[in-house]
């Protein structure tokens, strides 16, 4: 995955970045984009859906793609919090939430939201 060209006047509000394939992603696992603002882990479940999530848990700042992703979750290492991938929300007793970046997957490329990407990072 690539370093986006968040500073770039060629991309507009409301307009989606393409990042690669989805093949580059491992099946119940992630790749890192790095922006500007923050790194983004952009995640695979098994079953071929994609996701992305500020790559810092909630918790402590854990990087959330070396985590273990197991079904529409996944697992911070550092401290084992569960994070839902389609909202960012932590799971269980657990309090938080990591910014989501919407994606979008078309003919196997995947891209991600430009206004989402120009949020700053929490």
């Amino acid at each position: 995955m690539n370093m986006l060209p968040l500073t770039s006047s060629e991309w507009a509000p409301g307009e989606w970045v393409e990042i690669g394939e989805l093949e580059a992603i491992p099946r119940r696992g992630s790749r890192v984009v790095k922006t500007a603002r923050g790194d983004i882990a952009v995640f695979r479940t098994q079953d071929d859906k994609v996701f992305a999530l500020e790559d810092r848990c909630p918790h402590r700042g854990g990087p959330l793609s070396q985590g273990i992703v197991q079904g529409d979750s996944v697992t911070c290492p550092l401290h084992n919090w569960e994070i839902g991938l389609a909202d960012g929300r932590a799971r269980g007793a657990d309090h938080g939430c990591a910014r989501r970046i919407m994606v979008k997957l078309e003919h196997g490329r995947v891209s991600l939201a430009w206004a989402d990407l120009m949020e700053t990072a929490s």
